[in-house]
């Protein structure tokens, strides 16, 4: 059957009902997620229900959909961009919420309009659907802000492009990782420290395979300032800094507490964000 000309009147009710939407918004309701499997090795519960049924396709049901493609995509012409990628939404304890919202569990995303229902967005599946698909659904903003719109966006990104670090690095800020992960939630003045850092970057000079390497770390925090009952940022950063001696290729270790206005764009653009609660191969 031919695809109908673009000229086709369900082509513009379809273009229309997209305008709406936009990357991080949802649908809520009985919805089912789609994947291709080996019927000979089937490795999910899904796929192995139905591996004697002559097919290679398992369903899934999930509690809605988000949609991960990016606006400026989405409210493009149909006949010119005619998909939509999506993730499941599923149900998450209190818990593992909190862990998403710290950054601990990258394979989520934290969708605001849904987190007091504890559904997030499981980034580890994806399906793609035609628009005409989307435009009969009843559209849920799952960003509200601006600000809200960008934390999705970055939970898309950190899902797949961490850096993949050597592991050398990683023996190197071993000490560091334990540490921060033990104070972050504490109430004290390097809890309320760690909490106020926008994020960790890390700069490798003159590169990640250099014979000798001298490493930058800039702990960028939030622009407001914050009373650490006298305890200074520089005190913070020499613990921290202490934590990693200098050792093997990494003969300097240095870095800097700053707001991200005072990081320049080609400072910023040289590193890469420092997960530090996945520097090794664990999933979640």
């Amino acid at each position: 059957m031919a695809v109908p000309g673009q000229d086709h009147p369900h082509y513009h009710r379809v273009d229309a009902a997209l305008q709406a939407w936009r990357q991080g918004d949802c649908v809520l309701g009985e919805y089912w997620f789609i994947h291709r499997f080996d019927p000979t090795l089937p490795l999910t519960e899904a796929s192995a229900a139905v591996r004697d049924q002559g097919v290679d396709l398992a369903e899934s049901a999930v509690r809605g959909l988000v949609v991960l493609t990016q606006t400026c995509d989405i409210v493009r012409k149909s006949m010119e961009r005619p998909f939509i990628e999506v993730a499941p939404i599923v149900e998450v304890s209190a818990q593992i919420a909190h862990e998403i919202e710290r950054g601990r569990r990258p394979l989520y995303a934290i969708i605001p309009a849904l987190r007091a229902r504890g559904l997030v967005a499981d980034l580890d599946r994806t399906m793609t659907v035609e628009k005409a698909v989307v435009a009969q659904w009843a559209r849920i903003a799952g960003c509200r802000t601006d600000a809200e719109a960008r934390r999705f966006a970055l939970a898309l990104v950190r899902k797949r492009a961490r850096m993949a670090f050597p592991d050398d690095f990683t023996a190197l800020v071993e000490r560091l990782q334990l540490r921060l992960l033990e104070k972050h939630d504490k109430q004290s003045a390097e809890g309320r420290a760690l909490r106020a850092l926008r994020e960790i970057r890390v700069r490798a000079a003159p590169s990640w395979d250099a014979t000798t390497v001298e490493v930058t770390f800039w702990f960028i925090h939030e622009e407001e300032a914050i009373d650490f009952e006298g305890r200074r940022w520089d005190a913070l950063l020499d613990g921290w800094l202490n934590l990693m001696p200098a050792s093997g290729r990494f003969r300097r270790v240095h870095g800097a507490v700053l707001a991200l206005e005072d990081l320049t764009a080609k400072d910023y653009v040289e590193s890469d964000p420092l997960d530090l609660d996945y520097l090794s191969t664990r999933g979640e």
